[in-house]
């Protein structure tokens, strides 16, 4: 069995190769960058500002399927990186899955991530994939700050500004249904008056 090591989502960024979460690994100055797709990036944020959207969405309908079952997700890991690709998997328990028989679903990174975002519940990366992926936080805090620099309400990846060019883009794209979902996420953004 791997050595785990306690981490957190620590930033989410948008960058010139596409969105990133940053994954920091507890008394750890390093943090593993992950790049992830635009939906899985707001579902990620939705879980961790703990918005509530008028329809639930996949994740959301997946712990509501566990839920009716009596599983619930104990705790989310990275815990292999493999020919450059991040592999994820999610711990649950309840009924006849124990903490000592568990059941383990494999998963995108992304995926676990959004689940442990809504669950609150911890998130674990394996020692080799820190070993192998693992940036100083210099490199990250530098580029945090150019940009904040340049507009901080206007370039991070949940802003309206920013949420509404993916909206724009979706729907050139002919992407309708993530377009719903980013219509859906500006309303309720509107809604609650933060912008």
């Amino acid at each position: 069995m791997k050595k785990m090591v306690i981490s957190e989502i620590w930033s989410i960024l948008k960058t010139s190769h596409g969105n990133a979460i940053l994954l920091k690994p507890k008394n750890m100055e390093v943090a593993i960058p992950i790049f992830i797709g635009t939906l899985e990036m707001q579902s990620i944020l939705i879980g961790k500002e703990g918005m509530k959207l008028p329809r639930p969405h996949t994740h959301d309908l997946f712990l509501n399927m566990l839920s009716n079952v009596n599983l619930s997700v104990r705790k989310a890991e990275v815990y292999e990186l493999k020919d450059d690709v991040f592999h994820g998997r999610m711990i649950i328990t309840g009924g006849e899955y124990t903490s000592e028989k568990p059941l383990i679903l494999e998963c995108r990174p992304s995926d676990a991530l959004a689940i442990a975002a809504r669950r609150k519940c911890p998130v674990f990366m394996s020692i080799s994939v820190i070993e192998q992926a693992g940036v100083p936080l210099d490199f990250f805090i530098s580029e945090l700050a150019s940009t904040d620099d340049e507009d901080p309400y206007n370039s991070s990846p949940g802003s309206y500004a920013n949420l509404r060019e993916q909206l724009e883009q979706a729907v050139a794209e002919e992407e309708y249904e993530q377009a719903a979902e980013i219509r859906d996420l500006l309303k309720m953004l509107e809604e609650e008056g933060e912008f």
